[in-house]
């Protein structure tokens, strides 16, 4: 999710400088005189996608919208789309944001340098992009309209106007440089690169599935360094910039079910995602909720909370921010597949605590939670040291309740979720939301992609609205033929 950057001033102006002198000494060792395309694939597995034979439907018409499906690969704290890119190509994992509209990789091989990454050295990084390697990526122009939108006005130390070519310039299309290299700005980090174009294809849906859309010109960034963010992402937000927009599917949308945490890293099997009008279609028995427009994040999801229900118990009215925004635009509640946990403001949350407190009757961790950072943790009884032989954990059920009278049983496992392998038949399980902390300003609650385990989740982008509906997203692999047994 991009928001407003709180890393002083002085760290910031360091950062980009170097940033900006160390991509493009790279990127001037790695570019080749004739210019480059950029072959861009979504697919599930690490070798390269094998290019389409003649039995395959190739549909290279911009116009077309076929529907497609891609497969998620769950890592411990998100979902990954496999990127293919350049002639030939070329394998990268990105995860999938809702909360951003940028699709960027790492370029360079030794060159791709991730500053203050040491609390994030369980992501090795997978894989990166070298242009030297691809016969057809190209750097994209000032005039571009790719260009305007990725170089934000109220952005300081956007390096357009350290590289001297002013936003204005641009609007006028007067710039007659290649796009100067961006700054783009997430909750704990950055990155900056600059901006390519190349082809992008992506699988057709089970309907058809040896058809291969062609999409020339895709715009994604490509960069060199970043602070706190060692590996790409695919936005998937309402921008131009975004996966869904350069496909035309603004006015269709797109669905996506997430397994379970348990499979995170197997490689046998995929969580769904589809985009397109299969996406959307035939989904009478869902709960849909409202999109809200957001005045300061226009491209982003939002939908309004209305209130929580711990068990049986009465149903906590929410504070009225997270279905409102304000005269700035800052509240609602953002939905969000790039963020991992839901976050709740205070004194809200807090007071969610004590009802759920109330409701538990084993001993609490708090050697745990002092280690981990969560908030409610606590000791199970686990027989033998099996997971499976815990039955039931006794927690309160959790439901959201969203406008438009849509209420989201949590499914089982995604409140409590056990943080480690059990030891003397005793198990830990922490709470996995937390507090809203920093700046007022900005959405006013996160709902993070744990509490959207099993559960397809349906963005509706015709209708502005979102659909819920619990399902065991295990299955739903099995049916679309993303399980490999």
């Amino acid at each position: 999710m991009t928001t407003p950057f709180s890393l002083s001033t002085y760290f910031i102006f360091f950062f980009l400088s170097s940033a900006l002198l160390h991509f493009n000494q790279c990127y001037a060792k790695e570019k080749k005189p004739s210019s480059y395309s950029l072959v861009l694939s979504l697919t599930h597995t690490k070798t390269s996608l094998t290019i389409p034979k003649s039995s395959y439907n190739l549909v290279k018409k911009n116009s077309e919208t076929l529907d497609i499906r891609e497969p998620l690969r769950e890592v411990r704290d998100g979902y990954l789309i496999s990127l293919n890119i350049g002639t030939p190509p070329q394998i990268i994992q990105v995860y999938m944001d809702t909360g951003s509209d940028l699709t960027w990789v790492p370029c360079g091989n030794l060159s791709f340098d991730c500053i203050d990454c040491d609390d994030y050295r369980d992501h090795k990084l997978m894989s990166s992009f070298s242009p030297s390697f691809s016969s057809s990526s190209y750097r994209d122009l000032c005039t571009s309209s790719s260009c305007i939108d990725i170089h934000s006005s109220d952005n300081p130390f956007d390096q357009c106007t350290i590289a001297g070519c002013s936003l204005n310039s641009l609007l006028k299309g007067t710039c007659s440089r290649p796009c100067p290299s961006f700054a783009y700005t997430y909750g704990e980090g950055i990155v900056s690169g600059t901006l390519t174009r190349d082809t992008l294809r992506v699988h057709g849906t089970s309907s058809n599935p040896n058809s291969i859309r062609e999409v020339p010109k895709f715009v994604f960034g490509c960069v060199g360094t970043t602070y706190r963010e060692p590996i790409g992402i695919v936005g998937f937000g309402k921008g131009p910039l975004s996966l869904p927009s350069q496909l035309g599917f603004l006015k269709k949308g797109f669905s996506h079910c997430f397994l379970p945490f348990k499979f995170a890293n197997n490689p046998n099997i995929s969580s769904p995602l589809v985009v397109g009008d299969q996406a959307i279609s035939s989904k009478e028995n869902f709960q849909f909720t409202p999109m809200l427009k957001s005045p300061m994040y226009p491209n982003f999801y939002y939908i309004g909370l209305e209130a929580i229900t711990v068990g049986n118990g009465a149903t906590t009215q929410v504070p009225l921010t997270l279905r409102e925004f304000d005269s700035l635009g800052n509240g609602g509640m953002l939905i969000d597949s790039g963020t991992t946990y839901t976050h709740l403001p205070e004194p809200f949350y807090s007071s969610l605590l004590t009802a759920l407190r109330s409701s538990i009757n084993y001993p609490r961790a708090e050697d745990i939670e002092a280690r981990t950072g969560f908030d409610l943790c606590y000791r199970l009884p686990c027989p033998n040291n099996n997971l499976n032989s815990l039955v039931t954990d006794d927690f309160p059920s959790i439901t959201f309740h969203f406008l438009n009278n849509v209420s989201l049983f949590l499914p089982n496992g995604n409140d409590f979720y056990a943080m480690g392998a059990p030891r003397n038949s005793t198990v830990v399980k922490c709470l996995l939301f937390q507090s809203m902390e920093g700046s007022e300003e900005g959405p006013a609650g996160i709902f993070g992609n744990f509490q959207q385990q099993n559960v397809e989740v349906v963005y509706d982008l015709e209708k502005e609205r979102i659909g819920f509906q619990t399902t065991d997203c295990a299955s739903a692999a099995t049916s679309q033929g993303l399980h490999k047994t």
